[in-house]
């Protein structure tokens, strides 16, 4: 069945599944060759080839528990025809948004390179992986349409809802559509289970974090359990802070990533039991190292004992993260002396 598999169906198992966001990346070096010969960074999200082989290189390397599929949560907004590119250094610049001209109707067949990845992954898999889908959550995907890029605070996006809420419904609407379809596109081509990430969910206030955090979300829970009832999803708030306990349970997710902001015992305490907490160590333990990394693991695997736990960081894994550093995490976790 797979550690993943067992732990997202609500059991508590001795050594925890194990794998990072954001595994896929930068700071392997099989990745940035790949990354130099796919052209442009959408280009390699949509080559299923390329695509495929970083979303592997991860688990070749360290073994985890789980693969999760390349792509960018930024390819919602391209498939509803928002332009959207890449700026080294600068990241992601999309064009103006045009709300009346975007178009659902062609999600499913501008994504289709994405689901031949899945497709692919999972035949490249061992039985026992567990592959996660993806997309970003209406809200976080929200804020860069509407900012055109990231900003510190999100502010545009945050004047929006507030100024006109009835017009920003209308766009998480149509993402939430669009993630249904991009999501169930991803199950129906293979992945076991997907994550919803609202990385910029933490900057709304209560009223605003029900409206555009929270019911969005549960929205599209609902949607792709009545399509697949059986579907495992991880939603993963950054920055929900005491609101995680209610968020997990508002949302219905198996499971819910928790950021390093979040003490381990007040998760704990906050989310039900029945619902696994993912997370959730400083991604800056494992860019140090050596006993800062050691404590860290130490105490998320303490904390977390006796309740179904995947053990991850409480955000992505960093460019600048020594590979060595990866391999002495893995050990620790699995119960071996780190290096």
């Amino acid at each position: 069945m797979g550690k993943m598999r067992q732990v997202l169906a609500g059991e508590t198992i001795a050594v925890p599944p194990i794998w990072i966001m954001r595994q896929a990346g930068r700071y392997l070096p099989e990745y940035r060759k790949v990354r130099k010969q796919a052209g442009s960074f959408l280009d390699l999200c949509y080559n299923p080839e390329l695509a495929s082989e970083v979303t592997l290189q991860p688990i070749r390397r360290f073994d985890f528990d789980a693969a999760i599929l390349f792509s960018d949560i930024l390819v919602i907004p391209d498939a509803l025809g928002q332009q959207v590119d890449f700026e080294e250094g600068r990241g992601p610049v999309l064009g103006p948004l045009d709300l009346e001209s975007l178009d659902k109707a062609a999600v499913r067949s501008h994504l289709a390179p994405v689901f031949e990845t899945v497709t692919r992954v999972r035949a490249g898999l061992a039985g026992d992986k567990a592959l996660l889908g993806f997309c970003g959550a209406p809200w976080t995907v929200a804020t860069y349409m509407i900012a055109g890029h990231g900003t510190p605070d999100q502010g545009p996006a945050r004047r929006s809802a507030l100024g006109d809420p009835d017009r920003f419904q209308v766009l998480i609407d149509l993402l939430v559509d669009a993630s249904v379809d991009y999501l169930l596109g991803q199950l129906e081509a293979g992945a076991d289970a997907v994550q919803i990430f609202d990385t910029w969910a933490g900057i709304l206030d209560e009223e605003q974090f029900q409206r555009w955090a929270v019911d969005p979300v549960r929205r599209i829970v609902d949607r792709l359990r009545a399509v697949r009832p059986q579907t495992p999803v991880i939603a993963f708030a950054k920055g929900a802070g005491v609101r995680i306990g209610d968020y997990a349970t508002a949302t219905g997710a198996n499971c819910v990533g928790v950021d390093w902001s979040v003490p381990p015992a007040m998760a704990c305490d906050l989310v039900d039991d029945s619902i696994a907490i993912q997370g959730n160590m400083d991604p800056m333990r494992l860019i140090v190292g050596g006993e800062a990394l050691d404590r860290g693991v130490d105490r998320v695997l303490e904390a977390f004992a006796g309740r179904p736990h995947i053990f991850n960081l409480g955000h992505g894994i960093t460019p600048d993260t020594p590979i060595e550093h990866v391999e002495r995490l893995v050990a620790r976790v699995r119960g071996r002396e780190g290096n």
